[in-house]
Order: C-alpha cells, then sequence, then structure tokens
C-alpha cells in the first residue's frame, strides 16, 4: 500500500472555497452569525469607554458621540412637516373663513396652472416633434428601400439565398448519425398494397362502408373533407376568443376562469334587458347560472340583488311563476329592501296581475314607509286620478319632506288654482326647494311671481337659479333696465354669499336663455359676469374670442353677440374684435345690424382700411352705390396715402362701368400713393380694357423706372410682348427681370416656358437650373423641370429629376401630385398617394389627388369626401374648388353642387395653378368668382 492519504483525508489546497466551482455560493451558517448571546449595546460601550477614561484621568473620547451636547444643536422636531398642522390646530373648527381661503388659495393655483398651460403644452409639443425627428419609425427609415424593391426581377429573387439556422449544426449531425431506424411493421405494408381500392360492402343502415384506405367517400358521392372541417372549427374557435377576448378588455369587471363569465354590477341590467326568441335559449348558461345564483342566495340571504337577479333568470327562461316565488322569497328575507319590493311590483304588474301588485305595494309600505320610490310606484299602480291623489296624500302623511311627491301631487292637478295651493304649502314644509319656488312663481301673476321670488331669494339666498328667473320675469313683461339691474344684484348677493359659478358655467347658464327665448337675460348674464375671474394679466380678448367662437359652434348667436358687445366694450380700439363681431353679424344678422356694428367699427378705429372697405363693399352688394362711394370719402379722409383704399375705390368705379372715373382714380393714386402695387392695378386696368393699345406697355415702362425691382411689373412686360407675339422682346424683359428680381419663382417660370415655345430646350433647362440655385428647394421649380422632360418625351430624364425633387422637396403635395399622375402606373397611384400623405400631412393638394383616385375608381362617396377635407383645409385654394364642381357636375345634385359654389363664392380663394391663371388673364377681368369657377372647371383635364 502507499503512504497517499485517500482524496477526503488529504487537506484542502490553499485559498480552497467550498462550492465555489459549482456556483453554491452565499451560505450563512451559525459560524457565520456568531454567539447567540447578543453583544454590547452603543450605549454600554460609551459608557464604559467614558468609566475608562475616568480612571486614566482623561477626557471621554467623542468616537461614540460621548460628549457635551452643543447648546446651539436644534431639537428634531425641526425636521418635521410645516404644513402639517394636525398638532396645533387639532381643537380648531373649520369656519367660513377657512372655506374662503381655501377656495381663494385653490383659484390662485388654477389661473397660474391656466397661464402656463400655453408654454407648457407647447413646449412639450416641441419636444414631441423634436423626438420624432431623431428617433423616426422603422418604417420611415426603410421606405426608400421598399420602393426600390419594385424594380427587383423575378431571377433576382429567385437567386435569393434561404436563410438557414446553423446554430448547433454538429451538434444535429452527431445526434442523427445516432438515430435508431425500425423495421417497418405488416399492417403498415397493408395498408399501402390496399391504397385504391374501393369498399362495396353494404351496411344496415343503407351506407357504404369505410373504404380500406380510411376514406371518407360516402355511397351518395359526396366527400368529407376532415381537413375542411378541422381548419373551419379552427376558424370558428378564433371568432369567439377574439369576441371573447374584446368583451374582457372592454372594461367589465368579469369574473373569469370559470364556463361562465358573470358581470357582477351588470348582471341584473343584462338579464333585463336580453331577451331571446323561443328556441334559442341556451339551457346549458340558464342552468349554471341558476345553480350560481342559488349558492349566491343560500350564502347571504339578506342580499336583496341576489334575489332580484334569480327571480329576473327565471323569468328570463320563461318559468313566471317560478320567478314571482323566488321574489316573494325575497320579499321575506329582505322586507327593508325598496328594490326587491319594486322588482316584486313590477314582475307582478308585467303579467297581468295588477291586483297582486297592489298588495305587494300596501305590504312594501307597512315595511318601508318612508320610501318615496315605493309611495310612487304605488301611485302608478292606480289608473284613477282619485285613488292617485289619495296615495300621494297618504304619503305626503308620512314624508312630508319629500320634493319628488309633491312634484308628482302637484303634476296630478288639472285646476291651476289647486296647484297654487299645493306648492304654497310645499314650499312652506320645504322652504329650502328651488325647484318648488320656481313652479310656483311660475303659476302666479307677473306681480304676485315677484313676491314669490322674493321670498324664495330670502329662503334660498345663494340660488342663481332664483336670479335668472327674476330677471327672465322682468324681460317677460318688458323691463328691460330692470333685468340688468336684477342680474347686477344678483352676482352681488351670490359673491356675498360664496356661491359664485365659473365663468364657463355662467356662459351655459346664458346658452339655456337664449334657446328658451330671453335675449336680454342671456345678455345681462355675459354682461355681469364674462369677466369674473379674469384679470388685466390675462388674455382676456383671446379668452372671450373662443368663448363667442364656441357658442357660434352650438348655435347660440344671441350669446355670441353679447360676447361679442362686452368684448368691444373692453377693448373698444382692438381691430379683430370688430372683425369677429362683423363676421357674426354677416353670418347670422341682417344688413341692418351689419351696417350699424361697422359704422360704429369705423368710428373707433379711423385708420383701419380693412374695416372701411368692409363697409363699403357691403354697401355696394346691397345696390347702395353712392352710400359706398361716400364711405370711400370718408376713408380717404382718415387715410389719404392708403393704397387698398385707392384701389377699392377703382374696383368700384371699374365693376359699375365707369372706366374714366377709374382711370382718373387710378392716376391720382399713382401721383398721392405711388406703390408698386398701384402700378400693377394700373397696367392691369388698361390691360383689360384697351389690349391692343400701347398704354399698358408705356404704364409698365414707366413703373419699371420707379420700381426697378418690381418682379410683377416684368411679367407684365413680357406677357405683353409675348401677346404680340414678339418673342425676343419678351425674352428680353424676362430675363432681364430675372437679373433684377432673382428669387421670384413665377418669373423664371415664365422664361422657361418662353424658351420651350421658341422650342430651345437647351436654354429652358439652363433657366430652370439657375432658377433652382436662386431659389433652392422651391416645388414648383422643382416640378417645372420634371414637367418640361416628360413633355420632351424624356422620360429618363424626368424620373431622375422627380427623384432629386422629392429628396430636396419630400413634404411637397406638389411634387407628389406630379410623381402620381404623371410618372406612375395606374395600379401604384393608390399605394403611393398612402405614401405621400403619410410624408405630408395637410396638404390639400394631395387631398385632391386622393379624390380624384378615388373618383377614378368609382367610389364617388370616398371622392366627395376627400374633396371636402380639401376645401376645409384649405379655403384659399381654388383649384380644390375647381375639381369639386367639375365632379359635382358630373355625379353631384343641383343642390350640392349650388352649395359648394355658394362657398366657393363666400371664400373668395385667390391661389391655385389654374385658378391663378384664369382669374389673372385680361379676358377675365370682369368675372367674378362663379364665372371663374366655371371656367377653371370646363379647362381642367
Amino acid at each position: 500500500m502507499s503512504g497517499r492519504k485517500d482524496f477526503l483525508s488529504q487537506p484542502a489546497p490553499e485559498n480552497y472555497v467550498a462550492g465555489l466551482g459549482r456556483g453554491a455560493t452565499g451560505f450563512t451558517t451559525r459560524s457565520d452569525l456568531g454567539p447567540a448571546r447578543e453583544g454590547p449595546s452603543e450605549d454600554q460601550i460609551k459608557e464604559a469607554l467614558a468609566k475608562r477614561a475616568a480612571q486614566l484621568g482623561n477626557a471621554p473620547p467623542t468616537a461614540y458621540g460621548v460628549g457635551k451636547k452643543k447648546e446651539d444643536e436644534a431639537d428634531d422636531g425641526r425636521f418635521e412637516d410645516a404644513e402639517n398642522e394636525e398638532g396645533l390646530f387639532a381643537t380648531g373648527n373649520y369656519d367660513r373663513e377657512d372655506d374662503e381661503a381655501d377656495r381663494i388659495y385653490q383659484a390662485v393655483d388654477e389661473r397660474m396652472d391656466r397661464r402656463r398651460k400655453a408654454r407648457r403644452e407647447a413646449r412639450e409639443k416641441a419636444e414631441q416633434e423634436t423626438y420624432e425627428a431623431n428617433n423616426p419609425k422603422i418604417q420611415q427609415q426603410f421606405a426608400d428601400l421598399k420602393r426600390a424593391l419594385g424594380t427587383v426581377s423575378d431571377e433576382d429573387w429567385a437567386s435569393i439565398p434561404e436563410v438557414g439556422d446553423l446554430t448547433g449544426k454538429n451538434r444535429r449531425n452527431k445526434q442523427n448519425d445516432r438515430q435508431r431506424f425500425y423495421a417497418v411493421p405488416d399492417s403498415v405494408l397493408a395498408g399501402a398494397r390496399d391504397t385504391g381500392q374501393l369498399g362495396t360492402e353494404i351496411q344496415d343502415e343503407g351506407m357504404a362502408t369505410e373504404a380500406p384506405n380510411g376514406s371518407a367517400d360516402q355511397a351518395d358521392g359526396t366527400m368529407t373533407n376532415f381537413a375542411d372541417i378541422g381548419a373551419a372549427r379552427n376558424r370558428v374557435m378564433q371568432v369567439r376568443l377574439d369576441a371573447a377576448a374584446q368583451s374582457q378588455t372592454a372594461g367589465t369587471d368579469s369574473v373569469a376562469g370559470t364556463s361562465t363569465n358573470i358581470d357582477p354590477k351588470g348582471y341584473l341590467t343584462s338579464l333585463g334587458k336580453s331577451e331571446l326568441k323561443a328556441g334559442e335559449t341556451n339551457l346549458g348558461d340558464i342552468k349554471r347560472a341558476r345553480v350560481l345564483l342559488e349558492s349566491v342566495i343560500k350564502r347571504n340571504p339578506r342580499h336583496g340583488p341576489g334575489w332580484i337577479a334569480a327571480a329576473r333568470l327565471e323569468e328570463y327562461a320563461g318559468k313566471v311563476q317560478a320567478a314571482q316565488n323566488v321574489i316573494r322569497r325575497g320579499t321575506e328575507m329582505c322586507p327593508k329592501s325598496e328594490d326587491v319590493w319594486v322588482e316584486a311590483i313590477g314582475l307582478s304588474q308585467r303579467h297581468g296581475n295588477n291586483h297582486n301588485a297592489k298588495i305587494l305595494a300596501a305590504k312594501a309600505i307597512e315595511h318601508n314607509d318612508r320610501s318615496v320610490k315605493l309611495w310612487i310606484e304605488a301611485m302608478k299602480l292606480e289608473t284613477v286620478p282619485t285613488a292617485m291623489k289619495r296615495v300621494l296624500r297618504k304619503a305626503l302623511d308620512h314624508i312630508p319632506q319629500s320634493v319628488a311627491i309633491w312634484k308628482e301631487a302637484v303634476n296630478l292637478e288639472e285646476d291651476p288654482n289647486d296647484a297654487k295651493l299645493l306648492l304654497a304649502k310645499a314650499t312652506e314644509i320645504i322652504p329650502l326647494s328651488v325647484e318648488l319656488w320656481l313652479a310656483l312663481a311660475r303659476l302666479e301673476t307677473p306681480e304676485q311671481a315677484q313676491v314669490v321670488l322674493n321670498k324664495a331669494r330670502k329662503a334660498v339666498p345663494a340660488s342663481y337659479e332664483i336670479w335668472i328667473a327674476a330677471g327672465r320675469l322682468q324681460e317677460q313683461i318688458g323691463q328691460t333696465q330692470m333685468v340688468f339691474k336684477v342680474m347686477e344684484r344678483g352676482i352681488k348677493q351670490l359673491a356675498r354669499e360664496s356661491a359664485m359659478l365659473k365663468r364657463e358655467d355662467w356662459i351655459t347658464q346664458a346658452e339655456i336663455c337664449d334657446a328658451e327665448g330671453a335675449p336680454i337675460t342671456c345678455q345681462a348674464i355675459i354682461k355681469e359676469t364674462l369677466g369674473w375671474g379674469l384679470d388685466e394679466d390675462d388674455d382676456r380678448k383671446q379668452i372671450w374670442l373662443d368663448d363667442a367662437k364656441a357658442s357660434i359652434n352650438r348655435g347660440r348667436y344671441e350669446t355670441a353677440r353679447a360676447i361679442y358687445a362686452y368684448a368691444i366694450r373692453v377693448f373698444y380700439n382692438r381691430k379683430s374684435v370688430w372683425l369677429a363681431a362683423a363676421e357674426l353679424e354677416r353670418q347670422h344678422g341682417t344688413k341692418q345690424a351689419l351696417w350699424d356694428l361697422l359704422g360704429e367699427a369705423v368710428k373707433s378705429c379711423p385708420t383701419s382700411e380693412v374695416l372701411w372697405m368692409q363697409l363699403a363693399r357691403e354697401k355696394w352688394q346691397a345696390g347702395e352705390v353712392d352710400e359706398a362711394r361716400r364711405v370711400l370719402g370718408m376713408a380717404f379722409q382718415q387715410n389719404p396715402g392708403n393704397e387698398d383704399i385707392w384701389l377699392a375705390a377703382v374696383k368700384l368705379e371699374a365693376d359699375n362701368g365707369e372706366t374714366e372715373k377709374a382711370r382718373a382714380l387710378l392716376a391720382e393714386a399713382r401721383s398721392e400713393a405711388g406703390t408698386d402695387r398701384v402700378w400693377i392695378k394700373s397696367v392691369a386696368f388698361e390691360r383689360q380694357i384697351q389690349r391692343e393699345s400701347d398704354a399698358a406697355l408705356t404704364l409698365v415702362n414707366e413703373g419699371l423706372h420707379v420700381y426697378p425691382k418690381a418682379a410683377k411689373l416684368w411679367m407684365m412686360k413680357g406677357q405683353i410682348y409675348e401677346a404680340r407675339n414678339a418673342l425676343p422682346q419678351a425674352r428680353e424683359a424676362f430675363n432681364t427681370g430675372t437679373r433684377a428680381c432673382p428669387k421670384s419663382v413665377a418669373l423664371w417660370l415664365l422664361a422657361s416656358r418662353l424658351e420651350e415655345r421658341m422650342g430651345v430646350l437647351v436654354k429652358a433647362r439652363s433657366i430652370l437650373d439657375r432658377a433652382r440655385l436662386a431659389v433652392p428647394k422651391d416645388p414648383e421649380l422643382w416640378t417645372e423641370s420634371v414637367r418640361l422632360e416628360y413633355r420632351a418625351k424624356n422620360m429618363p430624364a424626368a424620373q431622375q429629376k422627380m427623384a432629386q425633387a422629392l429628396q430636396d422637396c419630400p413634404t411637397s403635395g406638389l411634387v407628389w401630385s406630379e410623381r402620381i399622375w404623371h410618372l406612375e402606373a395606374r395600379t401604384q397611384r393608390k399605394p403611393r398617394i398612402l405614401e405621400a400623405i403619410q410624408k405630408a400631412d395637410n396638404d390639400p393638394i394631395l387631398f385632391v389627388t386622393a379624390a380624384r383616385i378615388f373618383w377614378g375608381e368609382r367610389k364617388l362617396d370616398k371622392a366627395a369626401s376627400w374633396f371636402q377635407k380639401a376645401a376645409i383645409l384649405d379655403p384659399d385654394y381654388g383649384d380644390t374648388w375647381a375639381w369639386w364642381y367639375k365632379f359635382l357636375v358630373q355625379h353631384g345634385t343641383e343642390e350640392k353642387r349650388a352649395e359648394v359654389v355658394a362657398s366657393c363664392v363666400a371664400n373668395e380663394p385667390r391661389h391655385g395653378e389654374h385658378w391663378a391663371k384664369v382669374r389673372k388673364a385680361p379676358e377675365n377681368g370682369g368675372l367674378g368668382v362663379e364665372e371663374i369657377l366655371k371656367v377653371v372647371a370646363k379647362e381642367l383635364e
């Protein structure tokens, strides 16, 4: 034997830790914890150290805090919560002053939060946009790659290798090598031999037996496909699971895990509302629900809803007698539950046993003589008014403080005098009921109603309804000034009683008065309460304008008119308030009211040319041409050098056929207010009245001497030469204009189109290239470059330009629309418009493009909705209205076409690729909005 010890007897190696190799570390044993006896505490250590130091004659050590406590060291109580006043004011009473202080602090907090709300929302919106820009979605990142997949050929697809799983390849190969194979049983061989044979043996039932191969061919020629049956079963199961998942996520508090899910809160309602036809009742569900409800009743027999649910279940199952027995037991077990009694009464009444229902009502009232619901149910069981009154009088003997019973008793009275007597008695017994006071005031004469309302104000001083009723009473008797006085006194009284409503609630009350035909009371409420809770620091003007718009949207025009009137009194010299009020009168008021309002507006804002021109236009549209001239004359006196007023006067004279007066006014305007716009209007006017004359060319040359940077004058000069077929002179005018005004996109476009018309495509491309350098990332220039290429039948170059355009202008609806209509196949238009709308949201050109695509697919309802969306999004874009009108000419009604034309005339669109070209053509100078709309619709393709 060797002298070496066995393994377990050898000493452990150095730094050996038991269990470290297999990860079994972290154990705690008794040796780690130490002895069970607790060591010395901190105080004992301090005491021992102090005794040791005293024996040695040294000062006590301070390592363990032994030492003298500093005098300036504060008590631990200073770290307590300063807001916690429980200890200091635990015995104090919460009185009215405390309540007022709490409301004041709350109002201050709400106001501070409201002031910061706009900035906070703007900051959060900016942060969200920045985050979305820095962290785009996966779909946005790979959109260009997905588009590139459309160019992959079938051979490329086929050559893409399949993705294989190489994880553990060697291990699986070894497992496959070790795989065992077994001999095939004889039954498998026999089955393979019999494949394809048909069985012809006839059974007793008359059906052929199954074929040996297990097929299910029947004698009648039909075939049972078990795979399809299994798939159908799976689909049905999936539908049921989806329905169950939706019901679970719909917010119902259901108890799942059993075969039947029951909503404890809505079970009674579902039983009451559900009614299945004969033959559709699921007996299994009813049995399970019956067992469940029986367990509920046995466990808690004093629980009324359980008895009600059980009775409704039996009624639902068609067992009326069983339902009555269940609810009878419920009334015995829960005699104080009025819901159980009401269910018992209703069950008997629903099944024609009115006599039994009365007996149950009498028993119910015996046990619950102060239940208002039971007394009213008992009254409804009676059919004779005398009996109903008798029941209610007994009820009032038991419950004289019930407002509901008094109201039912008053409603039964046919004689107004008897109703007044009842209400007088009711107000004596229940003086705090505002409903009863107001009902009594309605039945009295106006003089006596004032007395009743005065008594009501004394009884209920904090009721705003009584003050509003008093104001409406004064309006009813024709005392307009008293309405405002009553509301002023009422607001002061409510403020003293700390019963003021919020400003929004007062506006709601004003709208109620407006809807019920009390406009004076509505105005009085707005006048006294619109500024409640707002300080001068708040943006009161914008808040009030928003309130008025909200009232207009709800159809409460008198309320909005009162809000505007109050805002005008506060902001008398603000043009925006006057314009908003004028718009309300224009849409929902009378012409005289609009004239009066605008007349007052020009007095308050005499330097506002917009108000003057609106007043003149309204007079002119009403046929009052002389009044319009007088208004413009007054506007000249207040604004002697204003070009807008001069041009408005010129338009007035030109539209009325006074050509010489208009020309004289333009000449005077060029000398008095000689702006570039006046010169442009002068040239345009001369082109309209004398197309072949040199007066327009002379004027444009004079204007260019004064304003050489006016791009429109250069465009007009080139167009005049182009109309005369003097193309070299037009080229010179456009080239000079582009050098003088390099930022004018329209001037570059005209120069390029002229070169294209002359057949010099290379020069046209060069002009557009220089234009894109001067005005980078402009959608119109890129679109014109693409159009130039495909008009020249150079489709590869057009595709290249379009790719560059989308890189420079990825959110331009004009560029996307051009690509969809001219560079995409018809089948690719719909997915491309979807991608475009995701890239360039809220673009009217894209909305019109989507509508035209649906129009081409004969989806007329969708097309109409997209046209409407585009018109609402940008009503100033005239091409939208033209396409919509063209669509309605083919597929719309006469009423819808008239509605669209009226909306277009009201909005007066000025922009649009086709709209602007037709509108500014010299031959269309005298056309109105409706005529221009029809001309543009005819020219669209």
